[in-house]
């Protein structure tokens, strides 16, 4: 394949599809974008954002929409069970002028993100997905659910943990797994004393607290859930309720607020990591799709918006496309794999208990390996 590859089809619209949307078009190649969803929304509340992420969102041109929507800090604190104080960590900047952390609410992110990539350009079709994917010697036909086709000459497939982008070019890539946990998330309201992430030490789980907008904060808690039960939505205050009982500090005023209105999220934590790889001749993977990992490293989205990135910048002036996804994926490879299996071994640790000084020891290594360039 020799061919200067300037049209591109992504398939799904989140933060990774719209950030490779983005990046192609600042690269000046032509892209259509498409998403199942017709409204285009964005899926949960908040969540956290690490500095390497924030870096990727500089170089996508998103920073300053991101610190005036969202709330950035520079430390976490960390309490006991009861709410006192223990100590805090300061989160080092990775470049000058770079925020170090902070948070946001996801239907702002998504509202930054989409505007961004129509300002610059990009064609978006919402409603509809891929049904069929032919490649020859020279691109990329594509059918659509809706009766319509178009030729690229690649396909992005950035839809995320149950891609069918995937199903269709790996189809007997690994399954995901459930990892023992799950995640329950609360949207709250900030009170002016959370200036930053606050993490608080339970029975055998932690709980924390994230400002995510200038008034609002999102709280998560991964536990311990044998045997993957159903967790009916009319349970959720209730059990929600209960977790937080034990827990002090912010934590016991969360609690007292919640009502039969509270925006209370669980998931099932499950992992996927598909070996190399990502592609098949000129149709790829990138983000969930290929890496989704649990929220113990805040890194999951943040790898998608990097994947996003770097896709961009290696294929829009690619001559060998085939070749391009391939260094792609080994560029990608070493770092996903270790936010992955580092993410996951953390959940397993917390479930054994006691493990606390090695739990430590691993996010810090992660720290230092995610601060590298992509």
């Amino acid at each position: 394949m020799s061919v200067n590859a300037k049209s591109f089809l992504i398939v799904g619209g989140g933060v990774g599809g719209m950030s490779a949307a983005i990046s192609l078009r600042q690269c000046g190649a032509d892209v259509e974008l498409i998403d199942v969803d017709p409204q285009w929304r964005a899926l949960g509340a908040g969540m956290t954002i690490t500095g390497p992420t924030l870096r990727a969102f500089d170089r996508l041109g998103l920073l300053d929409s991101v610190r005036e929507k969202g709330y950035l800090s520079d430390r976490t604190k960390f309490f006991s069970r009861d709410g006192e104080f223990q100590r805090e960590n300061l989160a080092p900047s990775l470049e000058d002028g770079l925020p170090q952390a902070g948070g946001i609410l996801r239907p702002d992110l998504h509202a930054i993100f989409s505007a961004r990539v129509l300002e610059l350009g990009a064609k978006v079709r919402l409603g509809i997905t891929i049904t069929d994917i032919a490649q020859d010697d020279e691109g990329v036909t594509v059918r659509f659910s809706d009766g319509g086709s178009g030729r690229y000459d690649a396909v992005v497939g950035a839809d995320g943990f149950g891609s069918a982008t995937r199903g269709m070019i790996l189809p007997d890539a690994p399954r995901a797994r459930f990892t023992g946990q799950g995640c329950w998330r609360l949207l709250a309201d900030r009170p002016a004393h959370v200036t930053s992430p606050e993490i608080y030490f339970g029975p055998d789980y932690k709980v924390g607290v994230n400002p995510c907008s200038p008034d609002k904060m999102y709280l998560f808690a991964n536990v311990k859930m044998p045997g993957n039960p159903h967790v009916p939505d009319g349970e959720l205050v209730e059990r929600m309720r209960a977790l937080l009982a034990p827990i002090g500090g912010t934590i016991a005023g969360v609690r007292e607020g919640i009502g039969p209105d509270s925006a209370i999220n669980y998931r099932p934590l499950e992992a996927i990591l598909i070996p190399l790889p990502w592609h098949k001749g000129r149709v790829g993977l990138i983000g969930d799709a290929v890496h989704s990992t649990t929220p113990h490293l805040a890194s999951g989205a943040g790898l998608s918006v990097e994947d996003g990135l770097l896709v961009g910048q290696m294929l829009a002036g690619a001559q060998d496309v085939e070749a391009a996804w391939r260094a792609f994926g080994e560029r990608r490879w070493e770092r996903s794999r270790m936010v992955v299996e580092n993410s996951v071994l953390i959940g397993q640790l917390e479930q054994e208990g006691g493990h606390d000084h090695r739990i430590a020891q691993i996010m810090g290594e992660s720290v230092i390996a995610l601060s590298q360039p992509v």
